[in-house]
């Protein structure tokens, strides 16, 4: 008899953590590897929400917390979505988790049985079919491809909804590809979840403050007040605050899922680190002036990458509207062959020979649905930057 639960057999390991764990080993055997494979900022956390965790810790703010946070950070949330949003919670309708990840596990787990689909736009970011696939669920992966513009169409999401479908999957800005939806885009879907009642909305919202330019930012319980009931609008600190190793994930919505998975992280985690929290109502409540600094920083870095990739042999970057990745096509690199004789038959091929030869760490894009192609995450200086993107049009030219 198998000593591991069958579930395992159903999921895969995350293509970013384990690119990520390549660039450390390769750093640790002497080899000078840059690596863009990680969705992380490279800013610091902000003084003030630091300093608000050292109050936190010399007041004894250090206690178990009830299991769906702090009321004074699930105010704070629904302050937020108000805010920012247009969407009023009662706080009781918001939760707190350690990290958005398990906002995610924490839904999934108390929704799904057997049999229930999930509808993703592909690429996706890599834990969501896993966790779908975990919980019992059916990834229904839908391609949303370079024609067009890495953004699903409404025709293309009416067809892939039957009646097992219990969940879509919404993220804008997007990891992997930084696309963005307009008001008018991503109100061409909600019209088609207004058609499909027994469909629930689960929209990311992670990456909400980094979109360039005049773009605006919606979410779906915004532009279509009648799903209100049925979307879970999560975000959470890490992105927008550099907080990402602080665990702080939230969401809000219907009273009844946020009890059902109240219920479910009561048996797990219980709640969040309560210096965390404290810190994250200080990131939430206090000033937003670094936001658009930073917001800029990486603007500037965007356009740097994709300039530069779109000066690479067989590469084809298009611009992102938001987030701190782009996606540029491989194909006119698949099936060249590399100084030493390797043939690029994948995408995968691509980016393990260009870590290999050049010391330059990205995430393949098969490992999010959609290829070939692949992920760099732009969050590192304009100087690093700039020696990557250089190695990468190296690697590219020396293809035959």
């Amino acid at each position: 008899m198998a000593f591991l639960a069958d579930a395992l057999k159903r999921v895969k390991p995350s293509a970013t953590i384990a690119m990520a764990q390549k660039a450390r080993d390769l750093n640790a055997q002497g080899k000078k590897v840059i690596s863009l494979s990680a969705g992380e900022p490279d800013f610091d956390t902000p003084d003030n929400i630091k300093m608000a965790a050292v109050k936190a810790i010399a007041e004894g703010k250090t206690k178990y917390t009830p299991v769906s946070g702090i009321t004074e950070l699930r105010q704070a949330i629904v302050r937020k979505f108000k805010r920012e949003n247009g969407l009023d919670y009662k706080w009781q309708q918001a939760i707190v988790c350690t990290g958005g990840k398990q906002v995610l596990f924490n839904a999934f787990l108390a929704t799904l049985n057997p049999g229930d689909e999930v509808v993703i736009p592909a690429p996706y970011w890599v834990s969501y079919p896993e966790m779908v696939a975990l919980c019992g669920g059916t990834p229904v992966p839908v391609s949303a491809g370079p024609e067009t513009n890495y953004k699903l169409t409404a025709e293309a999401l009416d067809k892939v909804i039957t009646p097992k479908t219990k969940w879509f999957i919404f993220n804008s800005p997007s990891n992997p590809t930084g696309a963005a939806y307009t008001r008018a885009e991503l109100k061409a879907l909600t019209d088609v979840l207004v058609r499909h009642p027994h469909v629930w909305i689960l929209t990311d919202d992670m990456y909400e403050h980094l979109v360039y330019g005049d773009f605006t930012f919606t979410t779906p319980a915004q532009v279509e007040p009648s799903l209100y009931e049925r979307t879970l609008t999560m975000n959470g600190v890490s992105k927008a605050y550099a907080m990402t190793g602080w665990r702080i994930g939230y969401a809000a919505g219907p009273e009844s899922l946020i009890k059902a998975m109240d219920l479910v992280q009561g048996q797990q985690t219980s709640g969040a680190s309560s210096v965390a929290q404290w810190a994250a109502v200080e990131a939430l409540d206090g000033t937003q002036d670094f936001i658009p600094v930073r917001r800029k920083a990486f603007e500037q870095r965007r356009d740097l990458v994709v300039s530069m990739l779109n000066q690479a042999k067989g590469l084809s970057c298009p611009v992102p509207e938001g987030a701190f990745y782009v996606y540029p096509s491989i194909k006119g690199a698949i099936g060249k062959k590399t100084a030493s004789g390797k043939v690029i038959e994948t995408d995968e091929d691509f980016a393990m020979e260009l870590v290999e030869n050049e010391g330059v760490a990205i995430v393949h894009g098969s490992a999010f649905g959609l290829g070939p192609a692949f992920r760099l995450s732009y969050a590192e200086s304009t100087e690093t930057l700039t020696a990557a993107c250089e190695k990468i049009q190296k690697f590219c030219a020396e293809l035959r």
